[in-house]
């Protein structure tokens, strides 16, 4: 039967080359991975196809510029890893015997042909959409804004209750988390936020308060998220606490070292962290 991978063993190694400050391109490489392990990429497949082509990985070998020792290193890792035997080895015959793919490898060596392929137009696609932003740096301040905060979250818009100046924006995590944002409404216009729509929330650490069932006080904050503490480290004056929400999420916190001692922070014991709406900042993928 011919090899199958679920859509989880497909991973991509991806670059961002900038060539004028206005043109950029995307470049990758292509990987199959089984049990969490590097198993086929672009050089296997070019030492498969010369196997197949020459009958020999040393010939095979040479025509790579690589030596024996890695390309058989090579070879049996993707046998080890592999459902059924990919390379074999024939015994016997006037030049001593062969090395060749068995039909399996053959339909391993055609699959991945077919998804390079289908990646090179994914890349190419991306490529062109890159072109149609008005400058890379929009683009990149924009990948920036998403990854610079501690905690960053994926949800879906399930309210906007708008104001005279600011309104307030609920995001659903799944099916029991919800962060609340406070934005203007020229903001809730300028990315489009309605009911369903998919958008980010972005938390800096500092800007968490952490408290147990003992220290609970009367609050503002619009946000209360309730869980145990994961994990948490002193440095020389504060440190940084994660606590593990109910609906299997966490958020990260940076307190004092005195703090994390006068509420006896331990892993396991109960916590919540309250974080104001108008900390939160909501992002969204054009």
């Amino acid at each position: 039967m011919p090899p199958t991978f679920p859509a989880a063993a497909v991973s991509t190694e991806r670059g961002f080359a900038m060539h004028t400050p206005t043109h950029a391109s995307f470049s990758g490489r292509l990987w199959l991975d089984k049990a969490e392990r590097r198993f086929l990429g672009k050089g296997r497949v070019q030492l498969l196809a010369l196997i197949e082509e020459m009958g020999s990985i040393t010939r095979a070998a040479k025509a790579m510029g690589m030596s024996y020792k890695a390309a058989w290193e090579a070879v049996e890792l993707m046998n080890n890893m592999s459902d059924q035997p990919i390379v074999v080895r024939t015994r016997g015959g006037a030049g001593g015997g062969e090395t060749r793919l068995t039909d399996y490898g053959r339909e391993l060596v055609a699959m991945f042909q077919v998804f390079h392929e289908e990646h090179g137009r994914f890349l190419t696609a991306l490529s062109e959409r890159l072109q149609r932003a008005n400058t890379v740096e929009t683009l990149l301040r924009r990948f920036g804004m998403r990854t610079s905060a501690r905690n960053q979250y994926w949800g879906r818009v399930i309210a906007v209750q708008r104001g005279a100046v600011n309104a307030e924006v609920t995001l659903a995590l799944g099916d029991t988390d919800r962060i609340v944002a406070s934005i203007t409404n020229e903001s809730v216009d300028a990315l489009e936020l309605k009911e369903g729509r998919e958008a980010s929330a972005l938390i800096k650490a500092s800007f968490v308060i952490v408290g147990t069932d003992e220290s609970a006080p009367r609050t503002s904050a619009r946000n209360c998220l309730s869980g145990t503490v994961s994990r948490y480290r002193e440095g020389a004056v504060n440190g940084e606490v994660t606590l593990a929400l109910e609906g299997g999420r966490s958020i990260t916190a940076i307190v004092s070292n005195e703090s994390i001692r006068s509420l006896a922070l331990t892993v396991g014991k109960p916590a919540y962290a309250l974080v104001q709406a108008s900390h939160v900042i909501l992002a969204v993928n054009d």
